[in-house]
């Protein structure tokens, strides 16, 4: 009896491996991190109000898919969506379509900006497989500290002010009904 159990036992300790191996180390796995990251995936909120700070675009240079710096004198007095991410970040891409929903309804009311260190072929290949429209910009320096997170998705939502009001550092579900109603009101 003893000797079936051990047996049993080793099976199953093998099955565990290569299930993490598959998780983990395969193309698969990326696929399944992503799913988990989309069924776990809350609706964003509002920062508490002692926690607003004012961010300042002042020296960061960031430039667009065609290498054309942008100018962040044109987001004065408007909502604008910041989103730290890469191509081969699960959560990141978990996040994506939901992101580019909401970018199809509100590009022209709101700024948006996928900001990756990713190299331009890639992103363009990724942007491709998956028909996203969403505006892609590259560093060129470090970002305003008030920005700085070392986890990626890293998302902020800034008022029309120029204050933080939405920090995020995973996975989100950016086309929510919530979040939908929280942009209107900053919008307004």
């Amino acid at each position: 009896m003893k000797e079936k159990k051990k047996g049993k036992g080793w099976i199953s300790n093998i099955l565990f491996i290569i299930f993490i191996g598959v998780v983990f180390f395969t193309p698969l796995g990326t696929s399944f991190k992503v799913w988990i990251n989309r069924l776990v995936a809350m609706s964003p909120s509002l920062e508490k109000q002692e926690d607003v700070k004012k961010v300042s675009f002042e020296d960061w240079i960031v430039v667009d898919e065609e290498g054309k710096p942008f100018d962040f004198t044109t987001v004065e007095g408007k909502v604008v969506i910041i989103n730290f991410w890469a191509t081969w970040c699960p959560p990141c891409i978990a996040e994506k379509p939901s992101f580019q929903e909401l970018y199809n309804d509100y590009k022209d009311k709101v700024v948006f900006m996928f900001v990756t260190n990713d190299p331009v072929d890639k992103v363009k290949a990724f942007k491709e497989k998956n028909e996203y429209t969403l505006p892609v910009y590259y560093e060129k320096n470090s970002a305003p500290t008030e920005l700085y997170s070392t986890s990626l998705p890293s998302s902020y939502v800034i008022d029309k002010k120029g204050n933080i009001v939405v920090k995020k550092f995973r996975a989100a579900d950016w086309n929510s009904s919530k979040f939908r109603v929280m942009l209107d009101e900053l919008l307004k």
